[in-house]
């Protein structure tokens, strides 16, 4: 395979599990008759099973254990692994809930928000360093917070808790340097038997609706896990072929997808003030997505040798 058809054919594979994370919300609204915290358990649990099967299918279940022997010797990537877990688990509770909740407009607004957050912890942490149109985009993002902010008379918690949530996820990430879907079994490992003992608990109490009642409430519990683990080995295998550039562009598929889900089928409130604040922050990522390109870098490499030129 040459190297234009493996582009190709990772473009089509990270915009297809974008389009599966578009959609996904139709999924958890299945389950919106069961509580977010039950979800998110079966969620864990059942998606460690999942891409363990996969590990096994794929001849990588040595490279896990042999990842989990390494992780369990160095305690600066297991905290790492630990605190990625534990975001992660954070970020689709969040989800979860604003999805079963009829928030999915400000979900998704924390998706749009979500590239920025990212960028901007990469300038505190990593010292990254921002041009001109990336601190203009920020501002932008501002505004339209700040818009949201002003009309809903509340923070929009829901949005920025899932953009840093998963923002910072991201950043631990970095510090732990392993294959996506072995990635995944161990951050899934970390919080698996804390979601087992909470499963246990409920059913102890008689309040579990896994195996419980509906056998339709019990097949979308379980398949929850393999819900969480295809549209990540799909965006794996499209992330290897193809430029980080592309891939950040193919990202807002899954927000825009989870935008017309809300306000077209699930008929939420989009107001004119929405509007006007989703267009400063689509106006943002624009900006921010153009700032990124070769033609961007070209321009600030002779505005660098022009001013070069006249010191």
């Amino acid at each position: 395979m040459n190297n234009r058809t493996e582009q190709q054919a990772g473009v089509l594979y990270a915009a297809f599990s974008y389009i599966l994370w578009g959609i996904l919300p139709v999924y958890w609204k299945l389950l919106q008759h069961v509580n977010a915290d039950e979800i998110l358990a079966n969620r864990v649990f059942w998606s460690f099973f999942v891409v363990a099967f996969i590990l096994l299918l794929n001849k990588k279940w040595s490279l896990f254990t042999g990842t989990l022997l390494g992780l369990s010797q160095n305690k600066k990537q297991l905290a790492a692994l630990t605190i990625a877990s534990i975001l992660i688990s954070i970020n689709w509770f969040i989800y979860i809930w604003a999805v079963n909740s009829d928030q999915m407009i400000e979900a998704s607004l924390g998706y749009y928000i979500n590239p920025l957050v990212s960028v901007l912890l990469g300038m505190v942490f990593l010292k990254e360093r921002l041009s001109l149109p990336q601190y203009l985009s920020f501002l932008l993002a501002a505004i339209g917070v700040l818009i949201m902010t002003i009309s809903y008379g509340q923070f929009p918690w829901i949005a920025l808790s899932l953009a840093i949530s998963f923002g910072l996820y991201g950043l631990a990430k970095k510090l732990i340097k392993v294959d996506s879907s072995v990635g995944l079994a161990l951050e899934t490992l970390v919080v698996m038997p804390l979601s087992a003992i909470y499963i246990g608990y409920l059913v102890a109490q008689g309040t579990n609706s896994l195996f419980s009642g509906s056998w339709t409430t019990t097949l979308l519990l379980v398949g929850a896990g393999a819900a969480t683990a295809v549209p990540l080995l799909f965006f794996a295998k499209g992330a290897q072929r193809i430029p980080l550039a592309t891939l950040g562009i193919l990202q807002y598929i899954a927000p825009t997808l989870t935008l017309i889900l809300g306000v077209f089928v699930y008929h939420e409130t989009f107001s004119a003030v929405h509007l006007l604040a989703f267009t400063f922050i689509w106006s943002a990522l624009i900006l921010y997505s153009l700032s990124r390109t070769k033609l961007a870098a070209a321009l600030t490499l002779k505005l660098k040798k022009e001013k070069g030129m006249h010191m």
